[in-house]
């Protein structure tokens, strides 16, 4: 009797759509069109292992610039597990990003795996869920649509908040299908920027990037105020921004699943305090 033959390949755009069909079958929450700016950051960063054909396990391994890379959408399916498949995708994945700082969100039951490949502990982040009780509110002067602004005056705020360059992610991003997206200008300058997506449940708000937590609750209430009242909202903030955190208490949105942020090599130098929502916990 001959043994499964077990093959790791790059996705294409279609299997990035079935790996997001596992991630919301594992709770995660995807958003309905993710796999369009997923692919755009690196088409080769996707990586899916087959037996015979069949797809059973995925990984990301995006690369970003020349010197960081982030892992995500590490599953396999439940009756391959435990037989050393997973590990032959997740070593190709760290092979593809060899000699970058690599980040990972990891689930809690992933963690002490993760340190066993040189992955340490920086923060935790926090997903909250809520639901929009706002009524229309009034139009707020500084906050416009992001459509508004120059991309080039985006991406250089962007830089604030990310280790390494990502304009071709974020020009996707933001413009996504079914993506909304808002700044909100002082001085005549953006303070700040966020996207609200639909999700297989609900809305995720990410990334909220704001100069202050006052800016920041004026783009999450404008965000919130984008769609259907009663609809869940999901915001995924970094315990290490009180500041978040206090406003997403405020709306009484809930903890509801947590990951710890990785790094092998170190934390990068990120305005986290500036951080009132992760883009996305796939991709960083």
């Amino acid at each position: 009797m001959s043994s499964p033959h077990y093959a790791i390949r790059n996705m294409t755009k279609q299997d990035i759509k079935t790996a997001i069909d596992w991630a919301a079958a594992e709770g995660w929450n995807p958003g309905l069109h993710d796999a369009e700016s997923f692919y755009a950051a690196d088409p080769n960063g996707f990586l899916i292992g087959e037996i015979d054909g069949e797809p059973i396990s995925t990984l990301s391994a995006v690369k970003y610039g020349n010197s960081f890379g982030f892992m995500g959408f590490y599953i396999v399916k439940p009756t391959y597990r435990g037989k050393g498949y997973g590990i032959q995708l997740w070593n190709a994945g760290i092979k593809y990003l060899a000699g970058r700082n690599i980040g990972l969100d990891g689930v809690l039951e992933q963690q002490e795996n993760y340190k066993k490949f040189g992955f340490k502990f920086a923060y935790r982040n926090i997903r909250y869920e809520g639901v929009n009780e706002s009524t229309t509110l009034p139009e707020k002067s500084n906050i416009t649509d992001l459509s508004s602004i120059p991309f080039e005056e985006i991406q250089s705020y962007d830089e604030a908040f990310f280790p390494e360059e990502r304009s071709i992610f974020l020009k996707s991003w933001v413009r996504q299908s079914g993506h909304q997206a808002l700044g909100i200008i002082e001085d005549k300058r953006l303070a700040g920027y966020g996207v609200i997506r639909k999700c297989r449940e609900g809305y995720k708000i990410g990334p909220l990037f704001a100069e202050t937590p006052e800016l920041a609750e004026s783009l999450f209430t404008a965000l919130s105020d984008l769609v259907e009242r009663s609809a869940p909202i999901y915001l995924d903030v970094p315990e290490a921004n009180t500041a978040a955190i206090s406003i997403a208490e405020k709306y009484k949105m809930k903890p509801i699943f947590e990951t710890a942020r990785m790094y092998t090599i170190n934390a990068p130098t990120i305005s986290i305090q500036k951080i009132f929502g992760v883009t996305s916990f796939e991709l960083g």
